[in-house]
């Protein structure tokens, strides 16, 4: 029989895949209408709200008192939240939600090398080397299937692929940086911050949105994303975090591009040909070869190899 506990965090592991798996779906609806600074302002003013609720208002977290700190969570809220959020969203208004869902799921590749250099605990092994390539083969054969027709296509899969990026280096960045503070806080001030720097592009760039732009789907995509998105994932992925680990917490990356593959079918009739296939089973090849526990044999880096990407 399973622990009570155990089964609540697995359930919550369920959860929080299908929190950011369907974010892409409803990013897609968003962008039908809305410019994506306005739908990523929207979503993270509601993320926000939530946020500084359960985190301040419930928890009573103590909150960072040094001035470099926040230097940290500002850059962490640049290259985890803005420039991901932005080059998704943009991506979105010309590829399917699958393929942007697919693309990230591969950012523990990108993570190894980056990890390796800047993290004492993280060296290349022998399965991150196997794993690297075979996963980065996927991540090539997605990204140029798109440029067969070139266009708005091609354009949208690179801005995926630098999406990826910017999670990883906010991955390495974060791991290297704020280790020391609470789960919840670099979240609440990653959103805050994003926010502030997101309303300003916005309103640099696009203008204020058009209240008709809020369609009631736009409307409920805003709420989904923020709600869930934005504010309950990051409650889920930080519990799930202070309980099993990073280890166990990783298989998400296996998840993500299953559910979003899964709504963009069923929900939109996104087509999946076989160079998409061909390409998500090379990436998740690829990370779990990197996540094995079989050739952990250092090859490069300082100290014992860590836990895996």
């Amino acid at each position: 029989m399973v622990p009570r506990s155990s089964a609540r965090l697995w359930l919550l592991f369920i959860a929080l895949a299908f929190m950011w798996g369907s974010s892409y779906l409803f990013i897609k609806f968003g962008v039908e209408t809305l410019e994506p600074f306005a739908l990523i302002v929207a979503r993270l003013a509601i993320g926000a709200a939530v946020l500084w609720v359960v985190v301040v208002g419930i928890a009573r977290e103590r909150l960072p008192r040094d001035a470099r700190t926040y230097g940290h969570l500002v850059v962490m809220s640049l290259i985890n939240i803005v420039i991901p959020f932005y080059l998704i969203t943009w991506a979105e208004r010309s590829v399917d939600s699958a393929l942007a869902a697919i693309i990230n799921g591969a950012v523990p590749l990108f993570v190894v090398l980056p990890a390796a250099f800047f993290l004492h605990d993280e060296p290349v092994t022998v399965n991150r080397l196997v794993g690297l390539p075979l996963g980065f083969i996927g991540v090539v054969l997605l990204v140029a299937k798109d440029f067969g027709g070139g266009g708005s296509d091609a354009w949208g899969a690179l801005a995926l692929l630098g999406s990826t990026i910017a999670y990883a280096a906010g991955n390495v960045y974060a791991r290297r940086n704020i280790r020391h503070l609470r789960p919840l806080v670099p979240g609440l001030f990653q959103v805050t911050f994003a926010l502030v720097f997101s309303s300003v592009l916005m309103l640099a760039l696009e203008g204020p949105p058009d209240a008709a732009d809020f369609t009631p789907r736009a409307i409920l995509s805003v709420a989904w994303l923020g709600i869930l998105g934005s504010a309950l994932a990051y409650i889920a992925y930080f519990r799930l975090l202070s309980e099993w680990g990073a280890t166990r917490t990783s298989l998400l990356a296996y998840l993500l591009p299953a559910v979003g593959i899964a709504l963009g079918v069923f929900v939109r009739n996104e087509r999946i040909d076989t160079a998409t296939l061909a390409g998500t089973a090379l990436i998740l090849g690829g990370i779990a070869l990197a996540n094995s526990r079989y050739g952990r044999r250092r090859l490069y880096g300082r100290g014992a190899p860590g836990e895996p990407a």
